[in-house]
């Protein structure tokens, strides 16, 4: 029935009364499972779901057998990120629907956050469900060792995104011996200014370079510089973007002043909407010089827009930093970047769970039955990639929504002589 259950939403996500009402009698997924019809209704699917959690470090060690069978995949470099999902509901019966930063959108409602480890050829090695509320940062230690308990610890690679980690946590991979490659925040880029300016980068990409950079302050790990093109484009229009949401805000802010029908008169007030419209829009707030004039009976707002000359922000324009503990002579700068940019298949995953195995919103309200819905989505999204690397390697694409469609088309009876 578990296997009904993740097929059927691999087939066409839809909810567990949804499978039993409609998916079940309109497909001929029954059949080839040699499961009855009659039998398949929501009670027993639910009942399938808690029995399923109990499995969830077996199945561990089941995909690192598969794996490397179908495809010899060699598990030296693991992508790691988070995601969240949110709730429908009050969840008063999970003590993990907790409110939390939502990559969805939707603070206004609960959620529980996601952990994802996957190959750097996309394919799923293990999750963890997490509190609401739960920092990503303190996932790390866990996870890692969990992961590194079922597929071993010789030359393992992490790459994780900036946001996953901090200096305890590096010095904590760096004690046991764990190879990382990590983002860094932007304000450690001005550490290397002098390596910007020279001319020894290495081009990987189109529009993209690279160089390998050492700092005497963190002798123990190697940084790799990127300077992308598209990248610089992208954060001129977003200080655009950003500036002209303060003019706009400001404006707005101008006409409640002088409007017929109750004026904003209330210097705090005023300044505190200022004060909230610059932080919202803060990478181009020092841009802007706001004045306040006027009392009580009649305020008046100045603002006047500065050109900033800053060399640093046109030399630093697209560039980022990597940093890893692997030795120089284990991978080049070239390589370290496209092991990096591989967390670009965590994402996929995320979004293949979220839009095409309907992972959100969760209706569950139980904590074992919400993790036993995302360990399905899991499975299902195991099948997906599975069944992606299996259409490239017969040079068919990789689009397996595309296939279930053309197989939609074909229809199954029983003839009976």
């Amino acid at each position: 029935m578990i296997s009904f259950l993740v097929v059927s939403r691999f087939c066409e996500s839809m909810s567990k009364l949804g499978v039993a009402e409609r998916f079940a009698d309109q497909s001929a997924l029954a059949d080839i499972f040699g499961i009855d019809p009659l039998k398949i209704n929501k009670d027993r699917l639910y009942r399938a779901m808690d029995i399923l959690l109990p499995h969830k470090k077996d199945l561990g060690h089941h995909l690192k057998k598969r794996y490397g069978e179908l495809f010899h995949i060699d598990y030296e470099l693991f992508l790691y990120d988070m995601t969240s999902t949110y709730f429908e509901g009050q969840c008063s019966k999970n003590p993990q629907a907790k409110r939390g930063y939502s990559r969805d959108q939707r603070s206004d409602c609960k959620q529980v956050t996601l952990a994802l480890v996957v190959t750097k050829e996309g394919l799923p090695l293990f999750f963890e469900v997490f509190d609401g509320n739960r920092r990503d940062v303190t996932t790390v230690e866990e996870i890692v060792e969990y992961v590194e308990s079922i597929y071993g610890t010789t030359s393992r690679v992490w790459a994780m995104d900036r946001g996953m980690v901090s200096e305890e946590v590096l010095e904590w991979l760096r004690q046991r011996g764990t190879f990382y490659l990590v983002g860094t925040p932007k304000g450690m880029l001005k550490k290397f200014e002098c390596e910007l300016l020279k001319s020894d980068w290495k081009q990987v990409y189109s529009d993209v370079e690279v160089k390998l950079a050492e700092s005497p302050e963190y002798q123990k790990e190697i940084f790799i510089l990127c300077r992308s093109d598209a990248r610089a484009e992208k954060e001129k229009a977003m200080a655009k973007l950003f500036s002209d949401r303060i003019e706009k805000g400001l404006e707005k802010l101008l006409q409640s002043l002088t409007r017929k029908h109750r004026p904003l008169k209330d210097r705090d007030k005023l300044q505190r909407k200022i004060g909230a419209l610059l932080k919202t829009n803060s990478r181009a707030a020092r841009l802007f010089e706001v004045i306040v004039e006027g009392n009580e009976k009649g305020l008046h707002l100045i603002w006047n827009k500065r050109e900033v000359n800053d060399l640093w922000s046109d030399l630093s324009a697209g560039c980022y930093l990597l940093r890893s503990n692997l030795p120089n002579d284990k991978m080049t700068a070239p390589d370290l970047w496209r092991s990096y940019i591989g967390l670009t298949q965590v994402e996929e995953s995320f979004r293949i769970e979220k839009q095409d195995l309907g992972l959100r919103p969760v209706w569950h309200q139980e904590k074992e039955r919400v993790q036993s819905h995302i360990f399905i989505c899991f499975l299902s999204l195991v099948l997906q990639r599975t069944f992606e690397q299996g259409l490239m390697a017969k040079g068919l694409g990789r689009s397996a929504r595309k296939v279930l469609q053309e197989l939609r088309g074909l229809k199954s009876m029983d003839v009976i002589l």
